[in-house]
Order: C-alpha cells, then structure tokens, then sequence
C-alpha cells in the first residue's frame, strides 16, 4: 500500500511549487513505483474486480439459503367450467367455480441435496484467487514499466547532457578559431569545420529533448498523474552502479531462483484448479437432487365484484421433491468429456510454459553477465578516452596536434561516456525484466 510518507513529500512540494508561483518534483525511482503502485487506474480497476468476484461469490452462496416469496394472483372467469352428470330425469349441466379468483400467500422453497450448487460455490471461489494473481501480475508489470521507464528517462538526460557538454567545447573551439581566423591565425577551412561539428551536434540534442518530454508523459501516465504537473528524476543512472551486485546476487544467487512466483504459471495452475472443479460440477450433475418446499396461502372466490364479497380461507403445505436425472440426450455425458479434455490441455500449455520460462530466465542471466562485463570495459573506455582527451588539448594548445585529432578524441569521449550509460541501461532493464519474470520484486507480494 502507498506508504503515506511520500503523500506528504508530494502535497508539501506542491504546496510549497505553488506559493514560489512553479511546482516541480523531483522524485526517486522508488517513489514513482509507490505512487503508481496506489495511483494508477488500472490498478484500482482491478482492486474493484476482486470486490465485484466477491459479491458474485456471496450470491452463489445465496442459493444454498431458502428463497420465500410473497405471491398474489387473481383471475376473472370469462365463461365457468360445465360439469355433466346423467339423472334418471336425464342430463343435468352444472357450473363450477366462481367469477373471480383471489390467491395469495408465501411460498418457500430451500435445496436440501443438491451436490452440483454444492461444487459450483467452489468455482467463485477460485475465482476470486484468479482475479486475486490478475491483480498482483498487473502491479507486476506496472513496475516494470515505470522501472523501464525512469531507466529510460534518465539515459536520456544523461545522454543530452554528455552531447551538449560535447556541444559545448566544440561552440568553444568554433570561437576560438573564429578568432584566429580574423586574426590571420587560423584558415577558412579550420572554421567551417569548426562550425560543422557544432552543427553536426545540434540535431542530436534535439532529438535526446524529445526524448525526454515523451518519456517524461509516459511516466506521468504509468503514475497516474496529471500530465500538466512538472517532474523530474532526483537520480541519474550512475547512481544505480553500486547495487548492481547486490542485485545480481538477490536475482541469480539468492535462494529464490525459481519460478514459484512468476504469475503467469500461478494463473495457469489457478486457471487448472478451476477447470477440475468445472469438472467435479459436471459430474455432480448425475446425482439426484432433494428439495423442500412450504407454502402458506389464502384463497377466496366469489361472483359479482371483484372487489367485495370477500370469502378467505386458509392452506397450508409442505412437500419434498426427490428427483433422479435419467436421460438427458448425452449431454452430461458429452459436457463431462468437454471438461476433461480442458484439464488435460491446461496441463501441457503449463508444461511448455514452464519451459519457455526457464528458457527466458537463463537468457536475461546471461544478458545481465554480458551488461556487467560490457559496464566495467566502458568504464575503463571512459577512462581511457578521458586521458587521451587529456594529451591531446595539451599537445593541441603547443601545437603538436591538430583540430581533427582534437575533434577525434573529443567525440571518442562522447561515444565512450554514451556507450557507459547505455550498458548501464542495459543492465537495469535486463534486471527489472528478471524480477518481473521471477516475481521477486520488493514492490508486490
């Protein structure tokens, strides 16, 4: 549930963004997991989906209960009934019944045996743990797509900020050659190709702006927020680099490796359990029934009007009804092997399932191996280009280099610090993919 420290975190920013006349959060991964986690529409939808089954299960009880109902009838005879009957003075007509007819009273009826209502009950309840894992697997996937998410975010501004820190020192050097040029120092040639490398940059940061906005609206709308209010991560993904091994550890050596959280093979085995109930009620369907039923009712019948000249009396009765299904056409028969068939497919869509899975968790394992091997050579990368940057603005402000050799260590930096930040990437969502498929996040139980 949405922990209530992060409400006040939020209200007290707003609050405080509205008096400065500018609202802006800047909020952690964490929180924006929590606040989609209790703000999201589809996850209230599915909360409500749970309570609906609920009351579905609370009706099917209801027909274990008794049913009474107050009944009235009145029926107007049109023309009476004629009885016969033959005297030794001959046939005689005589008229039976009355011109009106007033029934009214309570009648009852309860199951006493009736073993298929008795396994149908089961079936809702299966339903409710069905919709119960829907819910889970849905806050599952929410997760993944905000953690995918704000990894994405947050490469992309780290992205745009490397570009224009490299945008930067080529506009720098364009001056300075501009300078030079004017001052007979530098040629025409140094600065146009100045300029083109500031040109040739321009379009990228655009695009990483983009970016940027488009990722910022898909995490508004994962969090369920108003997509009019201003946010920004308060992380960058450097900041991820310390618990990577800690998370490699939890993921691939810890004890819970397996697949009995992963929610697909939970909604596949609660999805089996309900097939062998639906069974279990089909053939319940050749048991007899018992039924019990009273009534209590007071009849008058009188000629004339049908409001006056009342004449009541009472009846009262109990019975029970016992009744043996004989024939039906097959169609028990027919339905029982329906059923049966769907448990034995369900147990081989689970088998290659559960194949499939295995299959996928060794692949991100080995994706998350390659991330952190690939994250450790950039690192060094970096390093390296960083020192070769370095010699070469020294030996380029001696004059020992040129402007193109300077350019050329300058964009293997960029490339190098864009290569470290995207195996970063890599490795996070690779991460994030692992846990939803094991169902080990901290986030859902």
């Amino acid at each position: 549930m949405f922990n209530k420290k992060y409400l006040y975190i939020i209200l007290l920013m707003l609050f405080g963004g509205a008096m400065s006349g500018h609202a802006q959060l800047a909020l952690t991964l964490d929180e924006c997991v929590r606040i989609a986690l209790n703000d999201n529409p589809t996850i209230k939808v599915k909360e409500m989906e749970i309570t609906r089954v609920d009351y579905s299960r609370k009706e099917a009880l209801g027909k274990l209960f008794p049913t009474i109902n107050l009944a009235g009838q009145y029926t107007r005879n049109l023309s009476l009934q004629t009885m016969y009957m033959d005297t030794p003075e001959g046939t005689m007509a005589i008229k039976m019944g009355s011109d009106n007819t007033h029934n009214g009273g309570f009648q009852a009826q309860i199951p006493l045996v009736v073993p298929q209502l008795w396994k149908s009950v089961k079936l809702n309840e299966n339903q409710i743990l069905q919709n119960v894992e829907a819910a889970r697997a849905n806050k599952l996937s929410l997760v993944n797509q905000v953690e995918k998410t704000y990894y994405a975010l947050l490469l992309a501004i780290d992205s745009k900020n490397v570009i224009e820190e490299n945008h930067a020192t080529a506009k720098l050097n364009a001056e300075i050659f501009q300078k030079k040029y004017e001052l007979g120092a530098a040629s025409e040639y140094d600065v146009l190709r100045a300029n083109v490398a500031v040109s040739n940059l321009e379009p990228s940061i655009v695009e990483a702006e983009n970016s940027i906005n488009a990722l910022l609206l898909q995490l508004k709308v994962l969090m369920g927020m108003d997509v009019r209010t201003d946010i920004t991560p308060s992380q960058h993904l450097a900041d991820f680099r310390g618990e990577m091994y800690e998370r490699i550890i939890n993921n691939i050596m810890g004890s819970d490796t397996t697949l009995a959280n992963n929610t697909s093979l939970k909604a596949m085995d609660l999805q089996t359990d309900y097939l062998k109930k639906a069974l279990d009620v089909q053939k319940m369907a050749w048991y007899p029934t018992l039924t019990g039923s009273a009534s209590l009712m007071w009849h008058s019948m009188n000629n004339g009007s049908p409001v006056s000249g009342f004449r009541w009396s009472r009846a009262s009765n109990v019975g029970l009804t016992l009744a043996f299904p004989i024939f039906q056409g097959g169609q028990r028969y027919y339905k029982q092997k329906q059923a049966e068939i769907a448990v034995e497919e369900m147990k081989w869509q689970r088998e290659n399932l559960e194949h499939n899975l295995h299959m996928q968790v060794a692949t991100q394992n080995n994706t998350i191996t390659k991330n952190l091997k690939q994250i450790e050579s950039n690192e060094a990368g970096v390093h390296m280009a960083e020192k070769a940057n370095e010699i070469m603005q020294k030996s380029f402000k001696i004059g020992a280099a040129s402007f193109i050799q300077l350019r050329d260590t300058e964009d293997a930096l960029m490339a190098a610090r864009l290569a470290y930040y995207q195996a970063i990437y890599n490795y996070l969502v690779a991460s994030s993919d692992l846990e939803y498929t094991l169902g080990n996040t901290h986030y859902v139980r």
